[in-house]
């Protein structure tokens, strides 16, 4: 995939562009969750959703309402730790969560919504 920056990104990395992870971020202290759309040395782009929202976000598109995940922009020094959304063991993924709860790919959903917003934004 490709960035949705206008400046290049290492894509060889784990925490590529496309790649959903969690994000613990400080002042203040929140979690976010959702797919990388840019890590650059000033800050990391994503779009997603804040960690408490997530049953509440997959219950919405379950139902049909759906619902708008956020596309921001964390500046490098709020961001305390980024780890992949990976299963571990027995316990699922929040992506493979997400989408039974769902029935969507976050990843691809999350991914044209910020899409979708980058070629509006451009006009």
């Amino acid at each position: 995939m490709h960035s949705l920056a206008s400046t290049e990104i290492d894509d060889s990395g784990p925490f590529r562009a496309g790649i959903m992870v969690v994000v613990t971020l400080g002042n203040p202290r929140e979690k976010f969750w959702g797919t990388v759309l840019a890590l650059t040395p000033s800050g990391l782009s994503i779009c997603g959703l804040d960690l408490g929202s997530f049953d509440d976000s997959a219950a919405l598109l379950k139902s049909g309402e759906g619902f708008d995940p956020a596309t921001v922009f964390f500046p490098m020094h709020r961001v305390e730790r980024l780890e992949l959304d990976a299963p571990s063991g027995s316990i699922p993924s929040l992506r493979q969560r997400f989408h039974e709860k769902s029935g969507e790919d976050p990843a691809k959903f999350f991914w044209a919504v910020a899409s979708s917003a980058a070629s509006q934004g451009a006009r």
